[in-house]
């Protein structure tokens, strides 16, 4: 996750301690209900939205990582729920079409595949 980290340009708000960890595959929606719905084995979730409900929602689908994007700042609560559920938070200040095109390029796709970062 550390390339993630620096491919998107983000700020570490919690986690350093799983930024080591491999992800496979990403995801980006605003609507949690689709990441409830059509998301399968992604690690990690890029949203605009800010709201507990998204940290929840991670936590549900076994995510690794969020990220939010367009230097959205996720609240005291939504970070000390994601110290809690073991998920690493970052904020980019890149769009999430952007920021998808920058992981997409680097080899991490939408489905679980052969590239890590």
């Amino acid at each position: 996750m550390y390339e993630i980290q620096s491919l998107l340009h983000a700020e570490l708000l919690c986690g350093e301690e799983y930024l080591q960890n491999e992800v496979y595959s990403a995801c980006c929606s605003d609507m949690m209900s689709d990441v409830l719905a059509y998301v399968k084995d992604q690690g990690v979730l890029l949203t605009g939205l800010i709201n507990p409900q998204v940290i929840r929602t991670a936590s549900m689908m076994d995510m690794i990582c969020v990220v939010f994007v367009r230097d959205k700042a996720p609240t005291e609560e939504m970070v000390e729920l994601a110290r809690e559920c073991g998920i690493v938070v970052m904020c980019s200040p890149m769009r999430a079409y952007e920021a998808c095109g920058h992981l997409y390029y680097s080899g991490l796709r939408g489905n679980a595949g052969d590239k890590h970062v």
